[in-house]
């Protein structure tokens, strides 16, 4: 095989597919990148045989063919070449030359009969959405995604698709977020556990393409845009009944300032350390929302901000960073807090109109 091509778009190809390597030792074959060509197109392949990806670009085909070079090496090289074509020779005796301008690289490739094949994917139901609006959604829900493999559901993220709403829901079990957005031209309703790590990956990857469309299968989803398809196994198992975790109502809400809340939250959280959580109390009289954090032996902060309240005094406390996150992916200029009481999980939301919804657990003060 023999192939040139721009060092830029070489390196754009590598870097979506480099997302798919596996770094289990026991397969050295998933360390590689499949690459072959089809008439002047050449098609880059990688999986870890949980999620598996290809995308193609216009190139220079001098020697048709396919060979498996090392991933993780080939990309590096080529972020460090100069911006001027590369070409990529491969021989029977498992060698690739990639040369550029000055540059030469020669690295051992691996058996292409032995690198598994790309799945193919039938879709029982397709939708699809502007890329920026995937991305949105995801970004926003991402960050109460679990990292506990011990809960595999937990680990992904609920997509579903309802009357004419896209919604991603996702709980590690300290906080829960809904997103939610309105799509057009969706036909039946769908509802499936992706997981978050997939979902994330597809977001960043997408953000160059117009639409991002999604094809749901029995036990895979599949993810097309622009020129990357971008297949996931879907996580089997019920997912929590969010819906009967939202408080149906509160005693309390305050409307604050998004970006006031956020640096405040930023500033007292400095003294909120070794889990020392961040105490929030509103005042109705005094139309004041107080931020406190004391740490032992550290220090202590405490920061006023205006609010406009509605219903009694109360004080709750939260894990500082659960609370940060929630108010850094909040959407509009405004966000309402709202809090039934101190042992009942607290809830953002914006402060005018719906589409988000972020729950936190409340941490018990002593």
């Amino acid at each position: 095989m023999k192939i040139s091509i721009a060092r830029g778009e070489l390196l754009d190809a590598l870097s979506v597919v480099s997302r798919g390597l596996s770094s289990r030792t026991t397969l050295p074959i998933l360390s590689g990148i499949h690459v072959s060509t089809n008439e002047d197109t050449v098609v880059f392949q990688a999986t870890d045989l949980e999620v598996s990806i290809k995308t193609s670009c216009k190139a220079r085909v001098e020697t048709p063919g396919n060979s498996v070079l090392p991933g993780k090496l080939l990309t590096d090289v080529v972020r460090s070449l100069p911006e001027a074509a590369v070409t990529v020779t491969t021989n029977e005796k498992r060698t690739a030359q990639v040369v550029c301008g000055q540059s030469s690289f020669s690295m051992k490739t691996l058996a292409p009969e032995d690198y598994p094949k790309f799945p193919e994917v039938n879709a029982n139901q397709t939708i699809s959405v502007p890329s920026e609006v995937f991305s949105h959604l995801v970004h926003q829900v991402s960050r109460s995604v679990s990292r506990d493999e011990t809960r595999p559901i937990l680990t992904g993220m609920l997509v579903m698709i309802e009357a004419g709403m896209l919604r991603m829901v996702a709980t590690d079990s300290y906080r829960l977020c809904v997103g939610e957005v309105e799509v057009e031209g969706v036909g039946d309703d769908i509802e499936l556990v992706v997981p978050g790590k997939a979902m994330e990956d597809v977001a960043k990857l997408a953000g160059s393409a117009e639409s991002v469309s999604l094809g749901v299968s029995e036990n895979q989803v599949i993810f097309t845009f622009g020129d990357t398809t971008f297949i996931s196994r879907r996580i089997e198992g019920s997912f929590p009944n969010y819906r009967q975790l939202l408080p149906k109502e509160h005693s309390t809400r305050a409307v604050v300032d998004r970006v006031e809340l956020l640096e405040a939250v930023k500033r007292v959280s400095l003294m909120a350390q070794h889990s020392t959580p961040l105490r929030v109390k509103i005042s109705a009289a005094e139309h004041t929302l107080t931020l406190s954090a004391a740490t032992q032996d550290v220090g202590d902060a405490s920061e006023d901000i205006q609010v406009v309240p509605d219903g009694e005094d109360v004080e709750i406390a939260f894990n500082h960073a659960y609370l940060l996150d929630g108010v850094s992916v909040a959407e509009g200029d405004t966000v309402a807090l709202e809090v039934s009481s101190p042992l009942k999980p607290g809830v953002l939301k914006p402060g005018k109109g719906d589409g988000f919804v972020y729950l936190l657990m409340p941490v018990r003060l002593g």
